[in-house]
């Protein structure tokens, strides 16, 4: 199967990544990790409604019920660009929350992803996977992630919607391309012995391998966004998972020194991978799912 974007999807992914590079740009991205020193699961309510008003959340809505009309796989595009980004907030569930609980569509209102035990995002006046929780219901807990906050719920829900972990997808693929497009920028500007580090063959090797990875991750999540299909949607998660992970990690190898550094983006990436990692369902789980999956297609 050949694929290739539309002019229309290309130009849709380019309008969100320039609405994000001019909203939440990196000085917007370490000023709401500073932020949250003082001020931890600070929400930007301003940039969450201008993602309303361009449709991000109601990008899947029916026209005739004030949606975009498109579909998964331009979903899977926004998605993605909001994983270059690192751009915060519970943008799976209120996305997946548009036509169903008020104000979710247009940014008004502020959905929090429920995922097993944890919940992120969780406030008392948000709506937590289009259910009420009652105050007092979630505990904090810490999370490895600065821009992600997590709570425990004394209840446990569950969530099983597939399209999830299709979107969290997504979301790991976009990391995964930023931080390959760190490692070799950074490759190509550090000398050492009179040279650019990228002329090694070991940090040539070591990128070579991110982008392989990224790609692959990318074929399985587009693919999976055109069919809908739960394996192609577990296998996507599985490698996306996998490329996020990594990928951040082989981008903190090639700055070196520098990429344990508070100051570097690198860790934001890795962290945040963590997190999206466990979301969904668990990778032991969903690999025993994948597996099921396949022996029944078999």
């Amino acid at each position: 199967m050949h694929f290739q974007l539309t002019d229309d999807q290309r130009a849709l992914q380019s309008g969100m990544r320039e609405l994000l590079a001019g909203r939440f740009d990196r000085d917007a991205l370490r000023a709401a990790v500073d932020a949250t020193v003082d001020a931890p699961g600070t929400l930007d309510r301003r940039l969450w409604r201008e993602l309303g008003d361009a449709g991000f959340f109601a990008l899947r809505l029916p026209e005739d019920e004030g949606g975009v009309g498109l579909g998964l796989p331009e979903a899977v595009l926004l998605f993605e660009e909001a994983g270059r980004a690192l751009l915060p907030g519970p943008l799976i569930a209120t996305h997946l929350a548009a036509g169903v609980v008020k104000g979710a569509a247009d940014g008004s209102v502020v959905v929090t992803q429920s995922d097993g035990a944890l919940i992120e995002w969780y406030e008392a006046s948000d709506a937590v996977a289009g259910e009420a929780v009652a105050e007092g219901a979630a505990v904090p807990v810490r999370s490895v992630d600065p821009l992600t906050p997590l709570h425990r719920l004394h209840e446990p829900a569950t969530t099983s919607d597939p399209l999830v972990g299709l979107l969290t997808a997504a979301e790991q693929l976009g990391s995964a391309a930023r931080t390959t497009e760190m490692a070799v920028q950074y490759a190509r500007e550090r000398q050492q012995f009179g040279a650019p580090i990228g002329s090694f063959q070991a940090v040539k090797h070591l990128c070579a391998q991110m982008l392989a990875r990224t790609e692959l991750a990318r074929a399985a999540v587009y693919a999976a966004a055109v069919t809908g299909d739960l394996a192609d949607i577990a296998g996507a998660k599985l490698l996306a998972d996998e490329a996020a992970v990594r990928c951040a990690r082989d981008c903190l190898q090639v700055h070196g020194g520098m990429g344990f550094t508070w100051e570097a983006d690198v860790h934001l990436h890795l962290k945040r991978a963590w997190v999206r990692k466990e979301r969904w369902v668990s990778e032991a789980t969903l690999t025993e799912l994948l597996a099921e999956l396949l022996v029944e297609v078999g």
